[in-house]
């Protein structure tokens, strides 16, 4: 069965995704910190649906938001990404997170980062398989007592000066 990717299209959205973290990420979020995401930055949160999302619920969802960062860097941040049991191994997180590193690239972040508890060793995988690094160790970082890794990805900066009209990523 194929998957739909789609933004988050607002509030009706929003029953779907808590129950989508909640019962498949370990730390608990109350509906204000939903909204503290969903609200401020929709365009960077997307949503899986096995082929007819008119039919059914969400299979997979990621949450994002930007912000400047100690007023030097534009960083983007992952704060939730959930998927299915039943639909995992098949490329649905790789893709969620993809869309939001795009979206956020294309609002000029300079640098995405995240945690995610230290001994998920999927997670772990997935982010460094993308091209994050494991920036350091928090210890006891959860509310569950579990230390978590803090995870960063530096974006290249694009420029255009040439005069071509293409972007050339320095590196």
């Amino acid at each position: 069965m194929s998957v739909i990717y789609r933004q988050y299209s607002g509030e009706g959205d929003l029953p779907y995704i808590m129950d989508l973290v909640q019962s498949e990420l370990s730390e608990p979020y109350v509906i204000y910190t939903f909204r503290y995401f969903l609200h401020q930055w929709p365009h960077l949160s997307f949503l899986a649906y096995p082929s007819d999302p008119a039919t059914s619920a969400p299979i997979g969802v990621i949450v994002c938001k930007q912000s400047m960062h100690r007023e030097t860097a534009n960083r983007g941040y992952i704060a939730m990404l959930s998927v299915s049991k039943n639909w995992r191994k098949r490329g649905i997180a790789s893709t969620l997170v993809k869309n939001s590193l795009d979206a956020m690239k294309e609002d000029g972040v300079e640098e995405i980062v995240l945690e995610t508890e230290y001994d998920n060793s999927a997670a772990l995988s997935l982010y460094e398989s993308l091209g994050f690094i494991r920036e350091k160790r928090l210890y006891r970082f959860y509310l569950n007592g579990k230390d978590a890794f803090r995870l960063v990805l530096t974006v290249p900066p694009t420029y255009s000066d040439d005069g071509s009209g293409h972007n050339w990523i320095v590196l």
